[in-house]
């Protein structure tokens, strides 16, 4: 049986790039920093503001275009 050191040594803790190319977008295009999760099918949007929000719901298709997914954008306020 693995030990707790074993099975976290063998972890990937790095964020996968759908992840880190929205956040580098919404960064580079609105200066805000978003928490994105992932949930199944879904990459999950959150963002402080509801303006924040409703703006980057307008620029979905590029949201999808900068990350290459075709996984459905959910946009929450956090």
């Amino acid at each position: 049986m693995d030990n707790l050191a074993d099975i976290l040594a063998r972890k990937d803790f790095d964020q996968p790039t759908e992840i880190t190319a929205l956040k580098r977008y919404v960064l580079e295009h609105f200066g805000v920093d978003v928490l994105v999760s992932i949930r199944g099918e879904q990459l999950v949007i959150s963002a402080p503001s509801s303006s924040l929000i409703n703006t980057l719901r307008l620029h979905q298709l590029d949201l999808k275009r900068a990350c290459a997914t075709e996984k459905k954008l959910v946009f929450r306020i956090a």
